[in-house]
């Protein structure tokens, strides 16, 4: 099953470069699974970064290190040339962990496309439902959020919520820690910044699945402030709205 995914993964690598299976420039900081590798295992932790007494102090760390990826904000493409814009945006994704010594932690990234990414049109990143840290058992590691960048500064898609969702079957809803309970949720980081050389960390979106709250968190001279937007509320598998309290 892997290698059929390596399998697409290639064609769709070769349609985007035109040219043979070659592989993807290595990027720091970005995982991509090898031969022999477990795919639903990402590495952990993330080479100098944290460990974090706070979530809060995580995500304020994590926003700028993924945004600074190649392509992870194409605000500066879209007025100019769209179509590209559409075709070299990448979305990069990692969990943010809490671990037995009350630490928070972040894997590396990840940048694998879904097998139809190509031919929706879409940009997502498949993340793994387990980090493979060497200093921990598998239950030792408890799940806080499942971080990405949204390049084009949009809301969250169904799919993100679809996600979240489905790793909510894996992972518990809340989590205890030394500063209180914390809920899963997907973080998706977006820049405003026209400047690719310069992606600033604006803000992200949060999806809570044990509450369906959708919210926006925006960064003003370093001080965060939330949006409650509402909670959502399917119309079909594929649309959702966002019902205010």
């Amino acid at each position: 099953m892997f290698a059929a995914k390596r399998l697409t993964r290639c064609l769709l690598s070769s349609l985007l470069i035109g040219m043979g299976c070659t592989p993807a420039r290595p990027i720091e900081g970005v995982w991509r699974p090898g031969p022999g590798e477990d795919p639903d295992r990402i590495p952990g932790p993330m080479k100098n970064f944290g460990p974090f007494d706070s979530y809060a102090d995580a995500l304020k760390a994590a926003c700028p290190l993924i945004l600074s990826k190649p392509n992870a904000t194409v605000g500066h493409l879209q007025d100019l040339n769209p179509e590209l814009a559409k075709r070299v945006a990448t979305e990069y994704c990692a969990w943010l962990y809490y671990t037995r010594e009350h630490k928070y932690e972040m894997s590396m990234l990840t940048d694998l496309p879904q097998p139809d990414d190509f031919m929706t049109n879409r940009k997502s990143c498949i993340l793994p439902s387990f980090v493979h840290d060497p200093r921990y058992e598998r239950g030792e590691i408890k799940y806080i959020f499942a971080v990405h960048n949204h390049p084009f500064g949009s809301i969250l898609s169904p799919q993100d919520l679809h996600f979240i969702e489905e790793k909510a079957s894996t992972h518990p809803w809340e989590l205890e820690t030394k500063s209180g309970t914390i809920r899963l949720s997907t973080i998706a980081f977006f820049s405003k910044s026209k400047n690719p050389a310069l992606p600033t960390c604006d803000g992200f979106y949060q999806y809570v699945p044990a509450t369906r709250e959708i919210m926006t968190w925006t960064q003003i001279q370093g001080q965060w402030g939330r949006t409650e937007r509402g909670v959502v509320r399917w119309l079909d598998d594929g649309t959702y709205r966002i019902e205010k309290r």
